[in-house]
Protein backbone atom coordinates (compact mmCIF):
# COMPACT_ATOMS: atom_id res chain seq x y z
CA UNK A 1 0.00 0.00 0.00
CA UNK A 2 1.51 3.68 -0.98
CA UNK A 3 1.70 6.25 1.60
CA UNK A 4 1.09 9.79 0.95
CA UNK A 5 4.45 10.10 0.79
CA UNK A 6 5.24 7.96 -1.40
CA UNK A 7 2.87 9.67 -4.06
CA UNK A 8 4.28 13.20 -2.89
CA UNK A 9 7.94 12.01 -3.76
CA UNK A 10 6.85 10.97 -7.37
CA UNK A 11 5.31 14.60 -8.02
CA UNK A 12 6.85 16.06 -11.33
CA UNK A 13 9.91 18.30 -9.47
CA UNK A 14 9.88 20.50 -12.62
CA UNK A 15 6.16 21.54 -12.04
CA UNK A 16 5.93 21.28 -8.02
CA UNK A 17 9.01 23.71 -7.87
CA UNK A 18 7.33 26.93 -6.05
CA UNK A 19 8.51 28.92 -8.84
CA UNK A 20 7.40 27.26 -11.47
CA UNK A 21 4.12 26.34 -10.16
CA UNK A 22 3.38 29.96 -10.23
CA UNK A 23 4.13 30.89 -13.34
CA UNK A 24 2.11 27.76 -14.45
CA UNK A 25 -0.77 28.37 -12.58
CA UNK A 26 -0.84 32.14 -13.85
CA UNK A 27 -0.62 31.09 -16.90
CA UNK A 28 -3.53 28.45 -16.95
CA UNK A 29 -5.68 30.90 -16.44
CA UNK A 30 -4.98 32.97 -19.57
CA UNK A 31 -3.82 32.31 -23.07
CA UNK A 32 -1.06 34.04 -22.88
CA UNK A 33 0.97 36.80 -20.51
CA UNK A 34 4.00 38.74 -21.42
CA UNK A 35 7.27 38.57 -19.45
CA UNK A 36 6.82 41.68 -17.58
CA UNK A 37 3.02 40.49 -16.00
CA UNK A 38 4.44 37.12 -14.98
CA UNK A 39 7.28 39.24 -12.88
CA UNK A 40 5.43 40.99 -10.81
CA UNK A 41 3.20 38.36 -10.64
CA UNK A 42 5.53 35.69 -8.93
CA UNK A 43 7.69 38.49 -7.74
CA UNK A 44 11.08 36.89 -9.20
CA UNK A 45 13.63 38.74 -10.59
CA UNK A 46 14.40 39.06 -14.46
CA UNK A 47 17.21 36.49 -14.27
CA UNK A 48 15.18 33.86 -12.13
CA UNK A 49 11.98 34.28 -13.96
CA UNK A 50 13.79 33.54 -17.47
CA UNK A 51 15.85 30.29 -16.20
CA UNK A 52 12.43 29.33 -14.40
CA UNK A 53 11.14 30.03 -18.11
CA UNK A 54 13.93 28.31 -20.00
CA UNK A 55 13.64 25.31 -17.75
CA UNK A 56 9.91 24.88 -18.41
CA UNK A 57 10.38 25.66 -22.50
CA UNK A 58 12.92 22.97 -22.02
CA UNK A 59 10.12 20.44 -20.32
CA UNK A 60 7.90 21.51 -23.84
CA UNK A 61 5.65 23.02 -21.14
CA UNK A 62 5.54 26.56 -22.42
CA UNK A 63 6.13 27.91 -25.69
CA UNK A 64 8.10 31.75 -25.85
CA UNK A 65 7.32 34.11 -28.50
CA UNK A 66 9.75 36.78 -29.11
CA UNK A 67 8.15 39.79 -30.89
CA UNK A 68 8.26 43.82 -31.30
CA UNK A 69 5.25 45.91 -30.38
CA UNK A 70 6.55 49.25 -32.27
CA UNK A 71 10.52 48.73 -31.63
CA UNK A 72 10.01 47.10 -27.95
CA UNK A 73 10.82 43.51 -27.36
CA UNK A 74 7.71 42.11 -26.17
CA UNK A 75 7.96 38.01 -24.85
CA UNK A 76 5.13 36.30 -24.43
CA UNK A 77 4.43 32.96 -22.81
CA UNK A 78 1.50 30.20 -23.17
CA UNK A 79 1.28 26.79 -21.88
CA UNK A 80 1.50 24.48 -24.56
CA UNK A 81 -0.90 20.96 -24.34
CA UNK A 82 1.26 19.30 -22.60
CA UNK A 83 1.91 22.23 -20.03
CA UNK A 84 -1.81 22.56 -19.46
CA UNK A 85 -1.93 18.37 -18.79
CA UNK A 86 0.98 18.70 -16.35
CA UNK A 87 -0.30 21.65 -14.30
CA UNK A 88 -3.81 20.13 -14.17
CA UNK A 89 -2.47 16.66 -13.26
CA UNK A 90 -0.44 18.39 -10.74
CA UNK A 91 -3.18 19.98 -9.12
CA UNK A 92 -5.53 17.02 -9.60
CA UNK A 93 -2.51 14.92 -7.18
CA UNK A 94 -2.36 17.47 -4.49
CA UNK A 95 -5.65 17.56 -4.27
CA UNK A 96 -5.83 13.68 -3.92
CA UNK A 97 -2.63 13.76 -1.63
CA UNK A 98 -4.59 16.29 0.50
CA UNK A 99 -7.39 14.41 1.27
CA UNK A 100 -5.95 11.26 1.29
CA UNK A 101 -3.66 12.25 4.06
CA UNK A 102 -6.67 13.69 6.33
CA UNK A 103 -7.82 9.43 6.32
CA UNK A 104 -4.26 8.03 6.38
CA UNK A 105 -3.60 6.28 9.55
CA UNK A 106 -0.13 5.19 10.70
CA UNK A 107 -1.04 1.83 11.42
CA UNK A 108 -2.01 1.41 7.92
CA UNK A 109 1.47 1.37 7.22
CA UNK A 110 3.36 -0.20 9.75
CA UNK A 111 4.29 -3.94 9.38
CA UNK A 112 1.77 -6.50 11.38
CA UNK A 113 4.61 -7.21 14.15
CA UNK A 114 4.79 -3.61 14.58
CA UNK A 115 1.25 -2.96 14.43
CA UNK A 116 0.91 -5.94 17.09
CA UNK A 117 3.36 -4.02 19.35
CA UNK A 118 1.76 -0.78 19.81
CA UNK A 119 -1.33 -2.08 20.40
CA UNK A 120 0.07 -4.31 23.18
CA UNK A 121 1.88 -1.20 24.69
CA UNK A 122 0.64 -0.05 27.88
CA UNK A 123 -0.60 3.04 26.35
CA UNK A 124 -1.75 1.17 23.58
CA UNK A 125 0.55 3.47 20.92
CA UNK A 126 -0.18 6.88 22.26
CA UNK A 127 3.20 7.66 23.38
CA UNK A 128 4.02 9.33 20.28
CA UNK A 129 1.06 11.78 20.11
Amino acid sequence: MKTPFDEIAGLDKVVHEPARLSILTALHSCSSADFLFLQRLTGLTKGNLSGHLTKLENSSLVEIEKTFIGKKPVTFVSLTDGGKWAIERHWQLLERLRSGAQEWKTEDFLSNEESDRKRQSPTGGQENR
